[in-house]
C-alpha cells in the first residue's frame, strides 16, 4: 500500500482549522493532515480562500468535503486539487443534525450506490487520490452488510481508500458529541473487512489513544487515524514518524517549536487575527509534564485577550520544568 499514509490526523469540525494544521506539521513530517469538513456548494459559492487556503509546510494535507450531489462533489473536487491539495475525502461520518439536513455524511451509509456514484465523479475529476471516509453503520443497520455494501460500492468505484470510524451513528436519539462516545467501539468489524479486501487501503479511526495502540491496529489495517487524542494531547504526534514510519528517533527541540509558532502567531496578528487562534490548539501540548497546568491557564486566559502577542505564548512556555520533567523520566 505504498504511497498512502500510515498516521493520519482526523477531519474535527471547529478543530483542524489551518492554524492547528500548521501547529501538528511541526510535530509530525509525515502524517496526512484534514482540512475540518467544508461542504461542496460553499466550496462552489463561498469564499474559497477563507475555505480552502492553507499554507505550504501543511503538506501533505487532505481536504474532506461533504455533499451527496455527484456533479457538485467533482466540480468541488477539481476546485481543490487546483488549490494544491494532496487528496480529497468524502464524508460519510458525521452525524451532525445540519449534516443531515443536507442529505450528506452518516446518512449516507443508507444509499451505498449514491456513495459510489459521488465517488466515482470525483475521481473521473481529479487526479490525485480520492478517499472515502465512513462509519461501520448507522441506526438499525447490521453493521456486516451495511460496511460490505459501502465498502464494495466505493472501491469500485475506484476509491482509493477507506477510513472507517469503527462505531454506528445514531442519527436519532444521540447528539453529535454523545455519537462519538456512546455507540460501542468494534474494532474487528473493521479487522474482517481488510481480511476481505487485501489488496485495497483501509484505514481505522475511533478511540485510538496512543501510539502503542496504533501499532496493534496496524497488524491487522494499513492505516491509523488519530482523533481527539492528537488535539487534547498533541504531543503524542511528536513520535509519531519514528513509531509508525521507522524514522529516526530525534530529540524534539521544543524551543525551537515555540519560536516557530510565536513567529506564526506574529503574522497572524499582523493581518487582522488573534493570537487565541493559533493558541486555543496548543493547549494540550505539554500534558503531563511539570508546568502544564499553569501554561494551560496561561493560553486559556491571557492568550486570549484582545491585544495579547505572541509574547504571552513564549511567557507560557517558560512555566514548563523541563529539568523536573528529565528528572522524573
Amino acid at each position: 500500500m505504498s504511497g498512502l499514509p500510515v498516521v493520519t490526523v482526523a477531519p474535527m469540525m471547529d478543530w483542524t482549522d489551518r492554524h492547528c494544521r500548521f501547529f501538528h506539521r511541526q510535530l509530525t513530517s509525515r502524517a496526512l493532515l484534514y482540512t475540518e469538513m467544508v461542504v461542496a456548494d460553499a466550496v462552489i459559492h463561498g469564499a474559497r480562500e477563507r475555505l480552502l487556503g492553507f499554507s505550504l509546510p501543511e503538506h501533505p494535507i487532505a481536504l474532506q468535503l461533504g455533499g451527496s450531489d455527484p456533479a457538485k462533489l467533482a466540480e468541488a473536487a477539481r476546485i481543490g486539487e487546483g488549490f494544491g491539495y494532496d487528496e480529497i475525502n468524502l464524508n460519510v461520518g458525521c452525524p451532525s443534525d445540519r449534516v443531515q439536513s443536507g442529505t450528506f455524511g452518516a446518512c449516507l451509509m443508507k444509499t451505498p450506490a449514491l456513495v459510489a456514484e459521488c465517488t466515482a465523479a470525483m475521481k473521473a475529476a481529479v487526479k490525485i487520490p480520492v478517499t472515502v471516509k465512513c462509519r461501520i453503520g448507522v441506526d438499525e443497520q447490521d453493521p456486516e452488510p451495511a460496511l460490505d455494501a459501502l465498502a464494495d460500492g466505493v472501491f469500485a468505484a475506484g476509491a482509493d481508500a477507506l477510513w472507517v470510524h469503527a462505531r454506528k451513528a445514531w442519527l436519532e436519539g444521540l447528539s453529535p458529541k454523545e455519537n462519538r462516545d456512546i455507540p460501542p467501539l468494534d474494532y474487528d468489524r473493521v479487522y474482517r473487512l481488510k481480511a476481505k479486501n487485501p489488496n485495497r487501503f483501509i484505514g481505522i479511526n475511533g478511540g485510538i489513544q496512543t501510539l502503542d495502540e496504533s501499532r496493534r491496529h496496524l497488524e491487522h489495517v494499513d492505516g491509523v487515524m488519530l482523533g481527539r487524542a492528537a488535539y487534547h494531547t498533541p504531543g503524542v504526534l511528536i513520535d509519531a514518524d519514528a513509531a509508525l514510519y521507522g524514522d529516526a528517533a530525534r530529540d524534539f527541540d521544543f524551543s525551537t517549536l515555540i519560536e516557530t509558532m510565536a513567529d506564526y502567531a506574529g503574522r497572524h496578528i499582523a493581518e487582522g487575527g488573534r493570537l487565541g487562534h493559533v493558541t486555543r490548539h496548543m493547549v494540550g501540548l505539554f500534558h503531563g509534564m511539570p508546568g502544564a497546568r499553569r501554561f494551560r491557564q496561561i493560553l486559556s486566559t491571557d492568550a486570549t485577550r484582545p491585544g495579547a502577542g505572541p509574547d504571552v505564548l513564549r511567557q507560557a512556555f517558560a512555566e514548563i520544568d523541563f529539568e523536573r520533567a528529565s528528572q522524573a523520566a
